[in-house]
């Protein structure tokens, strides 16, 4: 018999907290009727099971199970709810019957009303099975602020759920929430490290470590974590010394953490850097050690329900390390299983995976551990809009919604790509939104410019169509949903290519932190294009060396050219149009053809990049030291830019504030740490400043107007991310350089080496401006 069970899809269901808290209710309500129908049917409690004497041992008070059978009972329970939402139901009710059964959340009385507590083991209990996806996650973590927890536990079992999903930046933002209520927190402050660790924030999570183990934590999960630091900062650095001294502490931090613990995580990670650094014995004894832990614990767990994907990838490490290739290949696939969209710690398994191939020399091709350890892509869109109904001659007509759709989604499948950056005007981008959806993907949406302004340009502009609606759903639904720029102003072509850039540059990032491939997906006619359109984003991708996959409108819409001349329903179309002149003039289309015709004026929207500075209690400087801080300051500053490469186009000052405009962000980064520097190394004291003398300094980059100011005469640089930038610099520490998410994304999207971006949590920007992404910019040879 070869039963294969097919349950309901429940993939796209979005839980709350209260399905949550409902999903214990009915757990436990389920073990109360099983036992009710066991002791009906004559059973009694059984320290095991005997179906002849009819004992039971888990006829017990639900509390008294073990966590694995309430595990099962959860699971169940929650699969009900989530099959329900999957079909369309929706749960209702003011639960004030609950009042009844408030005896069953015997920890709520214990932790002063605290709703949370009750939602931990809860959440623990679905992580292991992978029943939460991420945006479950972020609703519940949303929801939790209004509950204020009494306890870090809900901030905990969240940072380590999106953590294993893959997403360390908004583990970051959950873990730092917590910090501010619990900054002593231990666990809070390893997960912290650890989500530093996996953004690429190296130095910063080494730093927190070795202040851990200085303060006296020397426990097994802080020394593990300070050893990967130690090791991603060995096989960052380009000088050999370096590598080799960070590579011996990393071996050696894992050693002593396993060690103290003898758990296989940390032994496991020391056999592989005693692999790296040449001491094969060790290695084999070490990973000989592990293998047999593993398989004994595992044989122990074969009788209940548990998380054992660590389990298995250790086995699968361990079996690479002694060559055993075969058995290494079976654990890897069985992991593979096991860890389904645990993208974070897929990647950190075949990250180890890939270095023991590369180091050791096994004879086994690398190659082999993208198909072994497959982590899907990461597909970067664009694509034509839906035809509207008085285009002359048809491109994307609404015929070729569905094939358009189902070649979409097909392509996705191919390529097995589940992470998805796109816009969302009507036609392609929603129909790729909607299939990374259907297939059970991440949808991260750019919009160009604000919703409301954005809908009636790009989305609403077919009469009696659906897509206004379908827009809301698949934002709804997104992951993440970002908007740049406020409006869509006079040359807004610059503004749909300032969105594709930052499309292209976040989806790089994101492929780069999960080491997995970023693949360009268009729908395109193959025709070129003005900028900001489909046709100039896939020559841009082309020029950056992509092989970008096309989905060929032109061939699609051939098979289908005789139907669609003869259709009654474009001739209706086309009839509405000519009763409705002008209902369509604000397409995307039109729009850069018009700009592109418009004559030149003496004001223009460019690209740039941005910085801010500004001196630190710069209104305590005595008047006496005004001119030497005119002199040896701010004469400093001309002389850098006078002999710096990468000195600004514009430059302006007041008081002690620094404005500078950049035509490319590599420029603006270079400059602004050779400012940091040069600030940082001065000896103000000699000139007769303070010696604490520093700056502020932040950088950010997006479209704004260059025009010739009509007061000075001089060209400036004026516009909504003008004011964005000033807003930035006033919380970057002194001494330091803080950048936008956009200035990180476009520095992904130029390929800029020279130095990276250090995520640093969602910062409130002064004034109240919002709360935004926030970014430190380090020299990358620093590594």
């Amino acid at each position: 018999m070869n039963y294969q069970p097919k349950p309901i899809d429940t993939e796209k269901v979005i839980l709350t907290t209260e399905h949550l808290k409902l999903t214990e209710l009915l757990a436990k309500n389920t073990h109360e009727l099983w036992s009710q129908q066991r002791l009906a049917d004559g059973w009694k409690y059984g320290e095991k099971r005997d179906d002849v004497k009819k004992e039971h041992p888990c006829l017990v008070p639900y509390e008294d199970l073990p966590e694995s059978e309430k595990e099962y009972d959860r699971r169940t329970a929650l699969g009900a709810i989530k099959t329900f939402l999957a079909l369309g139901y929706r749960i209702e009710g003011n639960a004030t019957n609950l009042s009844a059964y408030q005896n069953w959340f015997p920890n709520q009385n214990e932790n002063n009303g605290d709703t949370t507590t009750n939602l931990v083991p809860i959440l623990e209990s679905l992580k292991k099975s992978s029943e939460l996806n991420l945006l479950s996650l972020l609703q519940i973590k949303r929801e939790t602020i209004h509950l204020h927890p009494k306890t870090p536990d809900i901030y905990r079992v969240l940072g380590d759920s999106i953590l294993r999903l893959g997403e360390p930046l908004m583990a970051y933002d959950v873990i730092a929430e917590g910090l501010e209520k619990w900054p002593n927190d231990i666990r809070l402050q390893q997960l912290m490290a650890l989500a530093l660790a996996r953004s690429g924030a190296t130095h910063r999570a080494n730093s927190m470590l070795l202040e851990l183990l200085e303060s006296g934590h020397h426990d097994e999960e802080t020394i593990s974590l300070l050893a990967r630091t130690h090791k991603d900062l060995g096989l960052q650095t380009t000088d050999p010394e370096e590598k080799k001294e960070q590579l011996k502490l990393a071996a050696k931090r894992y050693k002593e953490a396993y060690q103290r613990s003898d758990s296989y995580y940390p032994g496991i990670n020391a056999a592989t850097m005693a692999m790296l650094i040449g001491d094969k014995k060790e290695a084999f004894t070490l990973a000989e050690e592990v293998r047999d832990r593993c398989l004994a614990q595992l044989q122990r767990l074969q009788q209940r329900t548990s998380d054992d994907y660590w389990l298995v990838a250790t086995l699968g490490e361990s079996c690479l390390i002694l060559q055993q290739f075969s058995e290494a290949k079976q654990w890897y696939a069985r992991a593979v299983q096991l860890g389904e969209k645990r993208f974070g710690d897929l990647s950190s398994t075949r990250r180890n995976a890939t270095l023991l191939l590369k180091y050791a020399e096994t004879g086994w091709p690398s190659a082999t551990m993208r198909d072994l350890l497959p982590i899907p892509r990461v597909a970067v869109f664009t694509g034509h809009m839906i035809d509207q109904p008085d285009r002359p001659s048809p491109r994307f007509p609404l015929e070729l919604e569905t094939e358009v759709y189902q070649a979409i989604r097909d392509r996705l499948q191919k390529l097995d790509a589940r992470l998805g950056y796109a816009s969302a005007a009507c036609g392609a981008d929603i129909l790729f939104l909607e299939a990374i959806l259907e297939l059970g993907g991440e949808a991260h949406v750019v919009l160009p410019y604000e919703r409301e302004q954005f809908i009636k340009e790009s989305v609403d502009i077919i009469p009696g169509s659906n897509w206004v609606k379908r827009f809301h759903r698949v934002l709804e639904q997104a992951t993440e949903v970002i908007v740049p720029s406020h409006q869509c102003l006079e040359h807004g072509n610059v503004v749909y290519e300032y969105a594709n850039r930052l499309l292209h540059g976040l989806a790089k990032m994101r492929s780069e932190q999960l080491e997995t491939d970023l693949v360009p997906l268009a729908v395109w006619d193959g025709k070129p294009g003005g900028v900001g359109g489909t046709g100039s984003v896939v020559q841009d991708w082309e020029k950056w060396g992509y092989q970008v996959e096309v989905i060929d409108l032109t061939a699609i819409l051939s098979s289908y050219d005789q139907k669609i001349s003869s259709s009654p329903i474009t001739a209706i179309h086309r009839s509405l149009a000519l009763k409705q002149p002008g209902i369509y003039e604000w397409s995307i289309a039109k729009r850069i053809e018009e700009s592109l015709h418009k004559k030149p004026t003496s004001c223009e929207r460019q690209i740039v990049a941005l910085l801010f500075a500004d001196v630190v209690q710069f209104s305590r400087l005595t008047e006496d030291r005004m001119l030497p801080f005119l002199q040896n300051f701010l004469g400093a500053v001309a002389d850098l830019i006078k002999r710096s490469p990468h000195a600004p186009v514009m430059k302006n000052t007041w008081g002690d504030g620094l404005y500078f405009v950049f035509n490319t962000v590599r420029d603006a980064g270079l400059f602004a740490l050779e400012l940091c520097e040069f600030i940082n190394r001065t000896n103000w004291e000699e000139k007769n400043l303070p010696k604490d003398l520093n700056l502020r300094i932040a950088l950010h980059s997006g479209p704004v107007y260059r025009l010739i100011d009509p007061v000075t005469g001089q060209i400036n640089y004026i516009g909504s991310h003008v004011s964005h930038a000033a807003r930035i610099e006033p919380i970057s520490p002194p001494g330091k350089v803080y950048a936008s998410q956009e200035f990180a994304a476009m520095t992904s999207s130029e390929r800029v080496t020279d130095f990276t971006c250090d995520y640093v949590g969602q910062i409130p920007l002064a004034k109240g401006y919002g709360t935004f992404p926030t970014y430190h910019v380090r020299r990358r040879q620093a590594d």
